[in-house]
């Protein structure tokens, strides 16, 4: 597979940068995928393709050339037979009449507009899938923080509940529930960066890396939201609506019938003399009109143009919508983050000063904590929320599209 110049520059950037190189953004991962994505070389292979129909459909018909035997084989009545035989060599040529080469011609540029147009929206689907893993590989880092100061915390809360318990102030049942709630904690932390080690080697996959040792940069709550409607999509739909009505305008030309006119010359034995023959075919349209397929292509340019206004409409209502979805869970993980979370730290802070003064139980040290491992899980699903959205918000207003534009060729 050959690249085309920028994509070859951008490559090798990209997958000779060291090990050291600076964290990953999101446009880079995109442009990475991009350059090592089969499916765009594909879709670059579809527009060649079209490209020559394209050249197929303004090439004129072939001429024929006729010889007719005449009077050569038979019963002779006569010593004359011979004498009556006929040569003649015509040189024809099918008129293609009612534009039909142009019409051709129009069609098979609709196409090429389709596949151009179809590789444009691949594009952006794969920079939403990538966009989709790399934020899975931000929201598994912030779990894995999230677990760690967990873990920290029940560390801190079991180290208390052992003094106290050393000091025969509390039952040995609170150390041991204590001592349970770090190995709870412990094995959620493996467990998040277990997830985080599989994000990013599912990130990695796009461009064939191994995701070991791979680094990401980006904020889920830091990110820029457009709302206004990419024309990629809406490109699609008025290139399929185009090529509908180029294949309306294809079909009408085929209604008109072609003429096929032909010359040559006839050798008549008889008179040894060469004649000039001129001929002229003419089909009667009496049957077949065209008027079938006729119908069919202008139902189908309807199809495609209600089709294109519908797909708009509903891309609206959906850009609408995850406008509003992501809204709510940015508002919901700030609130969280810089609200909710410091009011439960502060009520546990609390709590701990007066368990070790012996005004609280563990159980009341443990409620508190509960409240903020729940607090934090609230605010990872909030995270993911905004995630969710904001992947389906830049597919729907092209965001990634100048990261996507590297096509392989």
């Amino acid at each position: 597979m050959a690249f085309s110049l920028r994509a070859a520059i951008v490559a090798v950037s990209l997958f000779a940068a060291p090990a050291s190189a600076d964290p990953l953004t999101l446009e880079q991962a995109v442009a990475r995928a991009t350059a090592n994505a089969p499916a765009l070389a594909a879709s670059a292979a579809a527009v060649d393709a079209a490209r020559g129909g394209r050249l197929q459909a303004g090439v004129r018909p072939n001429p024929v050339v006729t010889v007719e035997v005449e009077n050569f084989i038979g019963v002779p009545i006569g010593p004359t037979f011979n004498e009556q035989a006929q040569i003649t060599g015509l040189y024809e040529q099918r008129l293609e009449r009612g534009n039909k080469r142009s019409a051709r011609v129009a069609l098979a540029q609709a196409d090429i507009a389709v596949a151009e147009a179809a590789g444009a929206v691949l594009r952006l689907d794969l920079a939403q899938q990538v966009q989709r893993a790399f934020g899975d590989v931000l929201l598994a880092d912030e779990a894995v923080a999230v677990a760690q100061r967990a873990l920290d915390l029940e560390r801190g809360l079991a180290a208390e509940a052992r003094r106290r318990v050393t000091a025969a102030r509390d039952p040995l049942f609170v150390g041991t529930a204590a001592d349970a709630r770090v190995a709870t904690a412990s094995l959620a932390l493996s467990q998040a960066k277990a997830r985080a080690s599989g994000a990013r080697a599912a990130l990695a996959h796009y461009w064939g890396g191994s995701g070991t040792g791979l680094a990401v940069k980006g904020d889920l709550l830091d990110r820029p939201r457009g709302g206004v409607l990419s024309a990629v999509d809406a490109r699609v739909a008025e290139a399929d609506a185009a090529r509908a009505g180029a294949a309306l305008a294809n079909e009408q030309a085929l209604a008109r019938q072609d003429w096929t006119v032909g010359a040559g010359p006839r050798w008549i034995r008889q008179t040894e003399s060469v004649a000039l023959v001129a001929t002229l075919s003419i089909p009667i349209g009496r049957f077949d009109r065209n008027e079938g397929n006729i119908a069919k292509a202008r139902a189908d340019r309807a199809r495609a143009e209600f089709a294109a206004e519908a797909a708009k409409l509903d891309r609206q209502r959906q850009l609408d919508r995850l406008l509003r979805d992501a809204d709510l869970a940015a508002a919901e993980a700030s609130a969280i983050r810089g609200d909710l979370l410091p009011r439960h730290r502060k009520a546990l802070a609390q709590v701990r000063e007066g368990y070790a003064r012996g005004g609280f139980a563990f159980r009341d040290l443990q409620d508190a904590a509960d409240r903020i491992i729940a607090a934090e899980d609230d605010y990872l699903a909030a995270l993911a929320a905004l995630r969710a959205a904001e992947a389906g918000i830049d597919r729907l207003t092209g965001r990634l599209a100048p990261a996507a534009e590297l096509e392989t060729r």
